[in-house]
């Protein structure tokens, strides 16, 4: 599968205090890790909502922008699809992708980790109808989209860690 990796960094950490992407862990910057977890699995990796990269597709509305970006960004390019990780989740399994793709297949399209919709694999065939869905307004929930879409949930074997607080950081420093 031609697929695009998409860290979404678009957020404002507000419960974090600070730009989350460039925390640190063990040395290493929050995106390093998940662009380095990220890249053996896809055919190109890209950033969505941050300076430098892909702008959110609108700004402003959530994830679910990034998201939308990234569908777009995939479909021009001529891939597949799209792999949507957040820049806050160290630690992602190494045949993510690969378990995206082939639940994905069941239905005919997208999946997301059941735990964390923003990890999802979103085929380039959804660029119009996540415009429509944004355009339509309320609410931008990534689960409202996949359930419109009919994406299915996926269950990983153990949690993705997410860092939301610097409290969530500490922890995994830890090893907790």
């Amino acid at each position: 599968m031609n697929v695009l990796g998409a860290i979404l960094a678009g957020g404002e950490a507000r419960r974090f205090g600070s730009d989350k992407a460039l925390a640190m862990l063990d040395g290493v910057t929050l995106i390093d890790r998940v662009r380095a977890a990220l890249t053996p699995q896809v055919a190109a990796v890209v950033v969505c909502g941050r300076v430098g990269g892909i702008a959110d597709r609108p700004a402003g509305i959530g994830p679910l922008g990034g998201i939308a970006a990234a569908i777009w960004q995939a479909r021009e390019r001529g891939m597949d699809g799209a792999v949507t990780v957040p820049c806050d989740a160290p630690g992602l399994p190494d045949d993510l992708v690969a378990r995206l793709a082939a639940a994905g297949g069941v239905s005919g399209g997208a999946a997301f980790v059941a735990a964390m919709p923003v990890v999802g694999y979103w085929p380039a065939t959804l660029a119009e109808a996540v415009d429509a869905h944004v355009a339509a307004g309320g609410n931008w929930s990534i689960r409202r989209w996949a359930e419109a879409i009919g994406a299915v949930g996926v269950e990983l074997p153990g949690a993705i860690d997410n860092v939301n607080t610097r409290a969530d950081l500490e922890r995994i420093e830890r090893g907790g």
